[in-house]
């Protein structure tokens, strides 16, 4: 089966493209990388000019005066200039209801040529998107992304980049797609529950994770316990940092002789994943309900992850609370004495390492999510 994979998201389109070669398919990739992350792609369709610093200003004052976005645009006409690249596939993934990163009605305009040259057309539910958002707003998550502005309107501004997808252009770009899509998958539980009933709705694949490229030693405890905190400035907001750094604060002050912390800022994903090779406990992400790509990775990688694990996670996979990941709740609170627990105890530290790793193998591996991606597709 030949397969185009548009777009990439925290290493996703990545990772199954390595299952299925690994299961005989021929598998390309065309994104723009998903920003400072940089991650690899066969075809690359991200912004070379108006993306520059020097560009910057120019780029801000015609989207202040036309709302037209220089780097969408260019996304767009790269990909375009690619098209003929991207034809005669058995399917077709879209990384998102975005998945070009250009403006929806060059988006759509796109999608149609693409779609006359190839098969069937999937797409995966696995960020942000018009229907995940929708619920959000509509407040039935009983907390999630949105929970900061529901709390300080004021952080509106810091919220576009998620609420475009309400707006009319993005919302005749959701209807666009499931007017012509064969399916929708959802990558875990957050956005599994907005899709529940959804007539397009195929199914839940668990994110896939490369196990075998993950090393996994046992954690060992003969000196400080280790904490890290990788920060991505754009998502501090939405990823509940700040329950994270509060909480911090206070155990460094109670623990000190006891922990070591570890905080970074920003970094690609190649040094992000290094930097926190050496620690024991990795804080994630507070308002989810399940795991996203970070997270699965340092459990892969035996770090005992502060991370969505909520009752519908739990039920789904049949776990009990805290086997596999700490749940972290956006309350400082909960966040210290999930902290104290794991520091006065460390046994419990290497246990819930150990089970990390093998529900990782179980549940994750990406050969075993290719060969389901395949079936649904071919059904």
């Amino acid at each position: 089966m030949r397969i185009l994979l548009v777009g990439e998201y925290s290493r996703l389109h990545n990772t199954l493209k390595d299952g299925l070669l690994h299961l005989g398919h021929e598998v390309l990739l065309i994104g723009t990388g998903d920003g400072f992350k940089k991650f690899p792609v066969d075809i690359d369709h991200s912004s070379k000019i108006f993306s520059k610093p020097f560009f910057r200003p120019f780029v801000k004052s015609i989207e202040f005066l036309t709302s037209i976005n220089l780097i969408q645009l260019e996304h767009g006409w790269r990909f375009y200039s690619a098209l003929s690249k991207l034809r005669d596939f058995d399917v077709i993934q879209l990384v998102n209801e975005n998945s070009i990163r250009t403006h929806p009605p060059i988006e759509i305009w796109l999608l149609k040529k693409l779609m006359k040259q190839n098969g069937k057309l999937y797409l995966l539910s696995c960020g942000t998107d018009y229907l995940s958002v929708r619920y959000a707003y509509d407040k039935k998550y009983r907390y999630s992304i949105l929970s900061p502005l529901f709390d300080n309107s004021e952080l509106r501004k810091n919220y576009r980049f998620i609420l475009k997808y309400l707006r009319k252009p993005y919302l005749k770009l959701h209807q666009f797609l499931f007017r012509h899509i064969h399916g929708v998958i959802a990558s875990d539980i957050d956005y599994h529950l907005p899709l529940e009933g959804n007539p397009k709705y195929v199914g839940l694949i668990p994110n896939p994770i490369h196990i075998d490229s993950l090393s996994y030693e046992p954690l060992r405890l003969n000196g400080k316990i280790r904490i890290f905190h990788g920060v991505n400035s754009m998502n501090y907001l939405k990823k509940g940092n700040r329950f994270f750094d509060e909480a911090l604060s206070i155990i460094q002050k109670k623990y000190a002789e006891k922990i070591e912390v570890i905080s970074t800022r920003d970094l690609p994903y190649s040094e992000y994943i290094k930097a926190y090779d050496q620690c024991h406990i990795l804080l994630d992400q507070v308002y989810a309900y399940d795991q996203g790509y970070n997270a699965l990775e340092a459990m892969a990688k035996g770090k005992v992850v502060f991370t969505g694990a909520e009752q519908e996670w739990l039920d789904h996979y049949e776990l009990e609370k805290n086997a596999v990941a700490i749940n972290a709740l956006p309350d400082v609170s909960s966040i210290v004495n999930n902290l104290e627990t794991l520091i006065q105890n460390p046994e419990i530290i290497i246990r819930i390492s150990e089970n990390a790793r093998a529900f990782i193998k179980k549940e994750h591996d990406h050969i075993d999510c290719a060969q389901k991606y395949l079936k649904a597709w071919q059904n």
